[in-house]
Formats: C-alpha cells, sequence, structure tokens
C-alpha cells in the first residue's frame, strides 16, 4: 500500500496554517478587549453581551424566567427553610 505523502502533507499544511490563523484573530480578540478595557468598559460584561447574543432568544427567555422564578422563590422562603432541606 502507498501512503500518499503529498496528500498528508497538504492536510498537515492546511490544519497548521489554520491554526496560525486562529492564533492571530485570538490575539486580535485580546487587543479588542484590552482597547475596550481601556476605554472605562467591564470585560466581563462585554464577554456576557457576547454569549447571550449568541443563545437563541427563546431559550434566553427561558432561562431568565426560571432565574427570576427561582431568585423570588429563595427570597420568599423563610431563612430556616434552607437548613430543613439540606
Amino acid at each position: 500500500m502507498t501512503i500518499p505523502g503529498g496528500k498528508i502533507r497538504s492536510f498537515v499544511e492546511r490544519i497548521e496554517n489554520l491554526d496560525s490563523e486562529m492564533q492571530e484573530l485570538s490575539e486580535q480578540k485580546k487587543e479588542v478587549f484590552a482597547e475596550a478595557k481601556g476605554e472605562g468598559f467591564d470585560v466581563k460584561i462585554l464577554k456576557e453581551i457576547i454569549k447571550l447574543r449568541k443563545e437563541d432568544k427563546n431559550e434566553r427567555d427561558e432561562r431568565e424566567s426560571l432565574l427570576d422564578l427561582y431568585m423570588r422563590a429563595m427570597e420568599t422562603a423563610p431563612a430556616g427553610e434552607a437548613a430543613k432541606a439540606a
């Protein structure tokens, strides 16, 4: 069986090029975050916004509704109730 070395080299080089491009993009992303931070923006909040924008709106709305429901339930529960549940 003959192993097509040229084909293997082609795949490896393409993957290496993609890795290099990804590294470069990662560096550019860090620079943008650093620029935003330098202008007084909270990077954690920016990252959270980016994460939320990637989510499906219906799923995000459902999660936010559940979060709100759970938080209200905790706030209205008697203080000693948590110890009983544990």
